[in-house]
């Protein structure tokens, strides 16, 4: 095992797979609605608010409540604190994959 192996390097609030997925999409999409992540990640209502709540306490994303029309309408956005803490992960996971292989 390398010496410089360190598993703390996995950010722990992105590495939930729903979570890893919210923050993939939102890396090139920058925001989204509710629905929209909500499709492209399949997940339910729920589980999606509480993963979303889970990134915006840690400061990763934020979230917008508004209407259009008489809807309400919820935007999810990637911050730039949360870009950078997914590049770093990102880069922690290739860092991991490299070294295995």
């Amino acid at each position: 095992m390398p010496e410089d192996f360190n598993i703390e390097a996995l950010d722990d609030v992105i590495h939930g797979r729903l979570r890893l997925g919210i923050m993939a999409y939102l890396s090139t999409a920058g925001s989204a609605d509710f629905t929209t992540l909500k499709a492209k990640t399949q997940s339910s209502d729920g589980n999606l608010s509480v993963q979303v709540r889970k990134l915006e306490e840690a400061g990763y994303v934020t979230v917008e409540k508004t209407f259009a029309g008489k809807k309400p309408l919820t935007t999810i956005t990637l911050s730039e604190s949360g870009r950078k803490a997914f590049v770093a992960y990102l880069e922690a996971m290739r860092k991991l994959i490299d070294d295995a292989g």
